[in-house]
């Protein structure tokens, strides 16, 4: 299901957490709400999407989503250090890798090949507390926004394929940019000024 999961409402939040937030970048895309359903538009978008030139091939011509849509529409950093690291090829590197980053590795069956499903990630953050200060001052240096384009294009790039039934990735992002470019499509706004523009 395409959706997004809703945000703490900003008033449960208390300062030491907003404060992390704004700290590290994620203050505005935390206050995103959800995003409804919307498979017969990213469908149509994935149709049109041409993994050569990692563009819409649209009527009006080529387009794309750029990082300053990434800025407006999430509301995520843009600049800063590049998120980088080496890619998982088997379960053991994957095991391995988790081990030292949270103490802690999946099963096998909490695992799809060499990617980890999502619910064991989430079950993982409901256990973990950030308490390190320096960890918290460090998320902030990255180009998070960066990470989310590219995530974006990897997973048009892979549901264009012909066998691919399902698509991961920024879809708030996609919707939101669709929305904006092709305002002819777009819902009626309920905050017509807002900020991170995903808010609208």
């Amino acid at each position: 299901m395409l959706t997004c999961n809703h945000p703490v409402p900003p008033d449960r939040y208390n300062d030491r957490v907003e404060e992390h937030l704004r700290v590290t970048g994620f203050y505005h895309a935390s206050q995103i709400g959800v995003v409804q359903n919307q498979k017969a538009l990213v469908n149509a978008l994935i149709e049109r999407w041409h993994p050569d030139t990692h563009t819409f091939h649209l009527p009006i011509g080529e387009c794309a989503v750029s990082l300053e849509d990434v800025a407006l529409i999430l509301g995520l950093p843009t600049d800063g250090l590049t998120i980088t690291g080496m890619t998982m090829s088997s379960f053991s590197a994957l095991e391995a890798e988790c081990l030292h980053q949270f103490g802690v590795a999946p099963r096998k069956s909490e695992c799809r090949g060499c990617c980890i499903k999502l619910t064991w990630l989430q079950d993982l953050k409901e256990n973990i507390q950030l308490t390190d200060e320096i960890s918290i001052q460090s998320i902030g240096q990255y180009s998070w926004g960066s990470a989310c384009l590219a995530h974006l294009y990897r997973a048009l790039c892979r549901a264009s394929r012909y066998n691919c039934k399902e698509m991961d990735g920024p879809i708030t992002l996609l919707l939101g940019w669709a929305w904006i470019r092709l305002p002819y499509l777009s819902p009626l706004p309920r905050e017509p000024h807002s900020f991170p523009l995903a808010n609208r």
